[in-house]
């Protein structure tokens, strides 16, 4: 007698605004510190902030990558610690009903998120879940460490902004960030292969 395989084996969860809610106000603190970020530690114009981040954003799928891809030269690590390591956790609660049904589940359960490693931990000890998932796949697992990643040469910055008032959508003539992150296709390959997941067999819940 044959024995039918489940349909699915993996659960794929993003980790900001689905496993906490938005109303938690931490979205909205982490863009104010990447503003921040990019006006007190890479000198850039504070009028022109806002066109930029979500030009970069609406670009590259995350404001970091973005600003990798122009030119800037930053330490990954401190980037993190920027933006991250400011945040309110103590907006994030407990969800005894979300470990629960996480419990309850007999899938395995694999958290992927453009975020750090610490920053993943933090928001999972909050919430209470940090023993619901059996691996987490984020920005180191996706990039290379920090010791590598700082060019001792300027890099000229690219004018983005220029660029894509010049170009007609879409745009194709923009540069490459050296950055694997979400949404690519390239960086959603190589989570799934880190983390041996059968796509096919993979529920995503973001």
């Amino acid at each position: 007698m044959e024995i039918e395989c489940p349909k699915y084996d993996t659960l794929l969860f993003d980790l900001d605004d689905t496993l906490y809610p938005l109303s938690s106000g931490i979205s909205k603190e982490c863009g104010q510190n990447i503003k921040d970020y990019m006006v007190e530690k890479l000198g850039i114009d504070k009028n022109k902030i806002l066109e930029l981040s979500n030009s970069l954003y609406k670009n590259y799928g995350t404001t970091m990558a973005g600003l990798r891809a122009i030119g800037y030269d930053f330490d990954y690590d401190e980037y993190h610690s920027f933006v991250h390591g400011r945040l309110p956790y103590e907006n994030i609660k407990p969800d005894p009903i979300l470990r629960s049904l996480l419990l309850s589940l007999p899938l395995r359960k694999i958290i992927f998120t453009n975020a750090d490693k610490l920053h993943a931990a933090r928001a999972l000890e909050r919430l209470g879940l940090e023993d619901c998932f059996q691996g987490i796949l984020c920005f180191e697992s996706l990039n290379s460490t920090s010791l590598d990643n700082v060019s001792e040469d300027k890099t000229e910055i690219f004018d983005i902004i220029g660029y894509l008032s010049d170009h007609e959508q879409p745009v194709t003539g923009i540069p490459k960030t050296p950055i694997v992150c979400k949404p690519s296709e390239s960086a959603i390959a190589k989570a799934l292969d880190i983390a041996n997941i059968d796509r096919q067999r993979t529920v995503s819940a973001s």
